[in-house]
């Protein structure tokens, strides 16, 4: 069933917790990546070690006394673990690497991240970090090698480091009080790598990266500087790796830069999270969004078409056009010669009324105005220039035929803007949800506001504007009272004809509400 929230992407409110999730995602295969990295090069130490010990001691001793060379060997090369000041300094050096890692991390992801509209303004208020940001974002290649150099090398450091000092030393212990070698190793060895990958994904991963997602402006701007001398320091490597991926890349078909940056989704996102975070009101949300559509609309789209526009003759007495004026209390009125598709001009009304309290006779054909002329395939665009250029804010639309098709005034747009789903200019609401669920439906709905209020997506090729341009291009002719189709889960039904035009539908849901869905108007 539609709704106005499922338009509305995902609230702000719950920014947070997605981005938490994300960071997990992004974490949970480094970690893993990570753990088995260091598990593997411990144990391939520790028994290269054992075997070129247990080899030497064989030869020179015998087998016999050989277990006890081995044991006191493996004793004396585990550090003591009453040497606390050598311990204390082997836990800094490894929080050290863990915590640098986070930075890197850190680093990566908030400049990946980070929008460059904002990072532009930041710089353009004094930042000299948020304008090295945007440096390091132009250049992908060379800021992710210099990353990718940190994280290496300091994971190698710490895994190393880590196993040649705290594991032999947690083995030494274990194998003191009583172990077996080959038990004390594994588990000593094991335990260590365990609790520093812990370490590693939590304090070097995992928050960094949640930090990095929830202020990825400030995070970026902060560490850019360092970012930057790091990409000097290590200019010969970072430009090695840069050109290799970039030979690769282009082996893969991957040159050049990507394609939009921001799409209309994601723009539509950001106005459904301000909105849900109260930053715009709904009034606000619904008029940019109206504004994004005016643009993908045509003339045909905006204009009040022929039939429902009041036209002056020229040829009308005096009398017939003042009560013409009076009933149809409008500002300005197009003005034909008899009864042709010949308009000449338009009459504004409040010209007609000072010529007549001036002189007391009116010649309409000198007094209706110019205005500009625009095909009913031009652009929204393209008629708002035109009705700038108008003194009447009016425009005339013809067909490539040289047919008169109808009008497009300044308030035809401003009601493109502020949404024909609210109410025409006569007060008719285009939809109406009834007791029962279903929608009664105007024909001259726009298709595109008709789409977004009911969830549908419709398709860009379309040559239709309006839901009954849509019932046409269905049912391949003009329908009569009562017939109808089902499209997207709803049948539609004509329930009432205005002479030749249809006037009202009635929609009316033909599947559970779980199971309407996002499909595509075609």
């Amino acid at each position: 069933m539609p709704s106005d929230e499922k338009s509305r992407g995902v609230p702000l409110a719950r920014a947070a917790p997605e981005e938490d999730k994300r960071a997990v995602a992004l974490t949970a295969g480094d970690g893993l990546l990570s753990l088995i990295g260091r598990l593997l090069l411990m144990v391939i130490r520790c028994q290269a070690i054992d075997d070129i010990e247990e080899a030497k001691e064989t030869r020179a001793c015998g087998k016999r006394e050989a277990g006890v060379l081995r044991q006191n060997a493996y004793l004396s090369r585990s550090y003591e673990i009453t040497g606390f000041p050598f311990l204390l300094l082997e836990i800094s050096i490894v929080a050290i690497l863990t915590i640098l890692n986070g930075v890197l991390a850190m680093s990566e992801l908030a400049v990946v991240s980070a929008r460059p509209a904002r990072l532009k303004v930041l710089a353009d208020q004094g930042s000299r970090g948020a304008a090295m940001a945007i440096r390091l974002a132009d250049e992908p290649g060379r800021f992710l090698s210099t990353v990718q150099i940190g994280i290496t090398l300091v994971g190698v450091l710490s895994g190393a480091f880590s196993g040649a000092t705290l594991g032999a030393r947690l083995s030494g212990w274990l194998a003191s009080h009583g172990l077996s070698l080959a038990a004390a190793d594994a588990l000593g060895v094991g335990s260590v790598v365990v609790a520093i990958t812990y370490l590693s994904l939590i304090v070097g991963e995992l928050v960094p990266k949640q930090i990095a997602l929830r202020a990825p402006e400030t995070v970026a701007s902060k560490v850019a500087p360092a970012m930057i001398f790091l990409s000097r320091l290590a200019a010969p490597l970072v430009w090695l790796l840069d050109v290799s991926g970039r030979i690769l890349l282009r082996l893969l078909g991957q040159s050049g830069k990507s394609g939009d940056a921001v799409t209309d989704e994601e723009i539509k996102t950001v106005l459904a999270e301000a909105h849900s975070a109260g930053v715009i009101e709904t009034e606000e949300s619904a008029m940019i969004s109206g504004v994004m559509r005016l643009a993908d609309r045509s003339a045909r789209a905006l204009m009040t078409p022929r039939r429902d526009v009041e036209v002056i003759d020229v040829e009308d007495g005096f009398a017939e056009i003042r009560d013409q004026l009076r009933r149809t209390a409008q500002a300005r009125l197009p003005v034909r010669r008899n009864s042709s598709d010949e308009i000449i001009g338009v009459l504004l009304t409040k010209d007609f009324y000072d010529a007549l309290a001036s002189s007391g006779h009116v010649d309409i054909a000198a007094l209706a105005q110019e205005v500009p002329i625009v095909s009913d395939l031009s652009g929204a665009l393209d008629v708002i220039q035109a009705i700038r250029r108008s003194r009447c804010h009016m425009v005339l639309v013809y067909d490539e035929y040289g047919h008169f098709e109808g009008v497009i005034t300044s308030g035809d747009i401003l009601e493109a803007i502020l949404g024909a789903v609210q109410e025409d200019s006569i007060g008719e609401k285009a939809i109406v949800r009834r007791h029962d669920g279903s929608y009664l439906v105007s024909g001259w709905t726009p298709i595109d506001e008709f789409a977004d209020f009911m969830g549908f997506q419709i398709d860009t090729d379309r040559d239709y504007q309006t839901v009954a341009g849509l019932v046409l291009e269905e049912m391949k002719h003009l329908p009569d009272v009562g017939e109808s189709f089902v499209m997207n889960g709803w049948r539609f039904e004509v329930v009432d004809l205005d002479g030749r035009r249809i006037d009202k539908l009635l929609l009316t849901s033909e599947v559970p509400p779980d199971d309407v869905g996002s499909r595509t108007l075609q």
